[in-house]
């Protein structure tokens, strides 16, 4: 969105199963989301009814060195498993398998995703779990929730 001197303008509008808007929002649905993409491709969308877990959510997303601009690929990506957990999950992007051996192939490698019973605590697990992830030249911000804390 744009605010100008006439109101509010709307520059963009997407919504992709990738984008880190989609990624802190999945982890918070509680139950199947099977009955819901059903109802949608039916018609009946106002018949469904999602659980959401009482968490809050948080994602960083991790990006390859020079991105949005140059930027080498084949990078090997190391601590993935550790950065997994029951509250956290990584979500790949920019990813690829060469050898059996995760490396980057893309300027937004990964995001990681952090549920927790209050934001401060999401946003110190999803940060736990960037610390765990290595890859050379990678970068993240790390002021995400800073104005809503």
């Amino acid at each position: 969105l744009m605010i100008t001197d006439d109101g509010m303008k709307v520059l963009e509008f997407n919504v992709r199963f990738r984008d880190p808007e989609t990624q802190v929002i999945l982890p918070r649905i509680a139950g199947d989301l099977l009955p819901a993409f059903i109802v949608c491709a039916d018609g009946t969308l106002s018949d469904a009814l999602i659980q959401w877990r009482d968490e809050h959510c948080v994602t960083v997303v991790m990006a390859s060195g020079g991105y949005p601009g140059s930027y080498e690929n084949g990078k090997v990506i190391t601590g993935l498993d550790q950065a997994d957990s029951d509250s956290t999950t990584v979500f790949h992007a920019g990813t690829a398998l060469s050898n059996d051996t995760v490396v980057t192939s893309g300027g937004r490698v990964l995001a990681v995703t952090a549920l927790g019973p209050d934001l401060q605590t999401a946003v110190d697990r999803a940060y736990e779990g960037i610390a765990k992830v290595k890859f050379e030249g990678a970068h993240y911000r790390t002021d995400i929730a800073a104005k809503a804390l």
